[in-house]
């Protein structure tokens, strides 16, 4: 870690992320919380989901966070705004020790900023480890890959005009305001003791601009 981050606290250092994100969760149709804003519960009760980050651009402090991915592992037993989470992160194994750490910081929620509501609403994280994590669009597939734990692939749903995707369009939603819907054609999970397959379920894509303290 650089000595310019050494003398800050973390939850201190400025830091800031702009890509896109993906996720696949056990809903069998379009998620209610990005509606709701977890409010609502999730049409099977309890949330299981993965999601994956493409870093386009990105900092934490001065170390650069650009082009790297992240992979991660939620679980949420009923209302998401009542907590009681499970989550974990497999960090881009391209990251050095700095990205490392600051992308730990960042998506356990103790870097504060947009992701810090995992500070508040993860109760166990099950914890973060390097993983050759890919991240691939391939026309209008996005796909994940996070060696064997994750195997991902979703599409979005066109509407009646099938040139354009159904986006949920000024939301509050944590992620973003403009969520697109999409439906998974892979959502495979086999990780911390979960063996999960989401194929066919509720998937999400939403451009990213997430910063922290300072910004």
């Amino acid at each position: 870690m650089s000595e310019t981050l050494e003398k800050q606290a973390v939850g201190t250092v400025p830091w800031a992320i702009k890509g896109e994100l993906i996720l696949n969760c056990n809903c069998t149709v379009f998620c209610p919380c990005v509606v709701s804003l977890g409010k609502h519960a999730p049409t099977e009760g309890h949330c299981q989901a993965w999601s994956g980050v493409r870093i386009d651009s990105g900092h934490y402090g001065d170390t650069d966070l650009s082009g790297l991915n992240v992979g991660l592992m939620l679980e949420i037993p009923g209302l998401m705004a009542r907590g009681n989470w499970k989550a974990a992160a497999f960090i881009d194994d391209r990251a050095s020790e700095a990205a490392y750490d600051a992308l730990v910081n960042i998506f356990s929620g103790a870097a504060r900023g947009t992701t810090g509501l995992f500070g508040l609403l993860v109760s166990d994280f099950l914890g973060a480890e390097r993983a050759p994590v890919s991240y691939e669009n391939e026309g209008e597939k996005r796909r994940l890959m996070v060696g064997k734990k994750i195997q991902g692939e979703i599409v979005p749903v066109r509407g009646a005009d099938p040139e354009r995707e159904i986006v949920v369009t000024n939301t509050e939603y944590w992620m973003g305001p403009d969520i697109t819907v999409a439906t998974a054609t892979k959502g495979r999970v086999r990780a911390f003791g979960r063996v999960w397959d989401f194929d066919g379920r509720s998937a999400e894509i939403c451009q990213i601009d997430w910063k922290g303290p300072g910004r």
